[in-house]
């Protein structure tokens, strides 16, 4: 789209025109400035808040916008004041009093995700989930991109959505969370999934309704909508007039799982596709995964074959049931990702023996009993550490050995010393990772780390 139909779009669904809106962009993080630079390139005048007193990107943001107004060290009431709409970043609570004020006063919340929808006619791939979208967005796009499409990869994941306006993709494939979701209203996805529900952010959603009816919000518009069959939440986001695909790893469904000649296979309905053997990931919740890809790919047009090729050739994402190193008959795998207790019960699941588990950090409010009756029944040994270790370790009342770590070396330390011929030693923490390291990533780098030294 040019400016002037964007322009127009952006008026038409949104009430923003460059004349009269005063807009105050909340958080001065990638989401922030990607929103910057669109509506500089817009001709809107806007201001920026931010809560932290020295962003970490304030001095690249103002070397390449010099004379925007920022606020910084608290959000400035009369910032809040006098804005019309407030782009708010995805880290930023809207229960924060500044906002609710300015939408009391009659201020409108609106996302990126909102400004991206009114910027393009190409076709748009929604996708978000308590686990696997990362994964399941990479795939699909992967399967785009192996026919020679030009696709856009991105939103939570990766790149944020504006920046990929600059790519001119022929089709966009999201990756949106439920704090983008929460606070976009115009998004019509040419087809959108919920992977799945489970117990997440819990300390900025009320409660899981809550969490999840913001989840939901995927599946506004009339596009196609991809349902987890096995997932009774997601089941019943189900709407009736809708075209509605299914996948299910349990169960018959437009894309599910049957056994032929002693041979699993992944089927589109009662057509084979191809071995689940031929699939190179770690777990069987990546299978559920895959079976979501196909099931959008084949909403937008993709065949069967070019779908099931780009999942052979898949490598799977770090820091997601990453297979480390395999030392002295002892598998290591990295799923430093499962930031939350249906990761890590995903990833449990996907083993038919016992394996060693390291987990802990911050729980995010979560009730770690749930995670209980899984590592019972799949784990032999715990080694936890961080902020909420104790949580986990109480939950679990003596019924599987616990031994305490202070730091992700000690942790592998430990493991090296309990584990036998055969076993899996699995990082699948269950919470997040700010308590002990700056992001999951770091924290699946130190245990890479670790476990790589014990071959020095």
């Amino acid at each position: 789209m040019d400016s002037v139909a964007i322009l127009n779009s952006l008026n038409m669904k949104l009430a923003l025109d460059p004349k009269n809106a005063k807009l105050l962009v909340v958080g001065l993080g990638y989401t922030g400035i990607s929103v910057a630079h669109y509506l500089q390139k817009l001709g809107f005048k806007f201001a920026i808040t931010d809560s932290r007193d020295k962003p970490p990107l304030l001095d690249n943001f103002l070397q390449s916008i010099p004379d925007t107004p920022v606020f910084t060290g608290g959000f400035d009431e009369a910032a809040f004041k006098v804005a019309t709409h407030l782009i708010v970043s995805p880290g930023v609570a809207l229960t924060e009093k500044s906002i609710v004020k300015a939408v009391a006063n009659g201020a409108k919340v609106i996302s990126d995700i909102d400004l991206f929808a009114c910027s393009v006619k190409e076709p748009v791939i929604a996708i978000t989930g308590s686990n696997g979208k990362s994964t399941v967005t990479t795939m699909l796009g992967e399967m785009v991109a192996s026919i020679g499409k030009k696709v856009g990869v991105g939103g939570n994941l990766g790149t944020p959505a504006l920046d990929l306006l600059e790519q001119n993709a022929e089709l966009y494939v999201l990756e949106l969370s439920s704090f983008q979701l929460e606070r976009t209203t115009v998004l019509n996805a040419t087809a959108a999934t919920v992977l799945n529900i489970s117990a997440d952010h819990l300390d900025r959603h009320v409660d899981m309704t809550e969490y999840g009816q913001s989840k939901k919000h995927v599946f506004s518009g009339n596009g196609v909508m991809v349902i987890n069959a096995d997932d009774p939440i997601v089941d019943a986001m189900r709407e009736t007039g809708r075209s509605t695909v299914t996948f299910s790893i349990k169960e018959q469904a437009d894309f599910c799982l049957a056994h032929k000649d002693d041979i699993e296979y992944m089927m589109h309905q009662s057509q084979c596709l191809m071995p689940l053997s031929d699939l190179p990931l770690e777990g069987r919740h990546n299978v559920a995964n895959a079976l979501a890809a196909m099931a959008l790919g084949k909403v937008i047009g993709l065949d069967e074959s070019t779908m099931c090729m780009a999942l052979r050739k898949f490598k799977g994402l770090d820091h997601r049931m990453q297979r480390i190193a395999e030392i002295r008959g002892v598998s290591w795998v990295n799923d430093s990702k499962a930031t939350n207790i249906g990761a890590c019960i995903a990833a449990l699941q996907g083993y038919d023996e016992k394996v060693i588990l390291i987990a802990g950090g911050d729980a995010k409010g979560a009730d770690m009993n749930e995670l209980a009756p899984i590592i019972k029944e799949k784990v032999k040994h715990v080694v936890l550490m961080g902020k909420d270790a104790a949580l986990i370790k109480q939950s679990l009342d003596d019924s599987v050995s616990v031994y305490n770590a202070e730091n992700m070396t000690e942790a592998v330390r430990i493991c090296a010393e309990i584990t036998e011929l055969g076993d899996y030693v699995l990082l699948s923490p269950a919470c997040a990772s700010l308590d002990q390291y700056k992001n999951y990533q770091d924290r699946g780098n130190q245990f890479s780390k670790a476990v790589l030294d014990l071959l020095k």
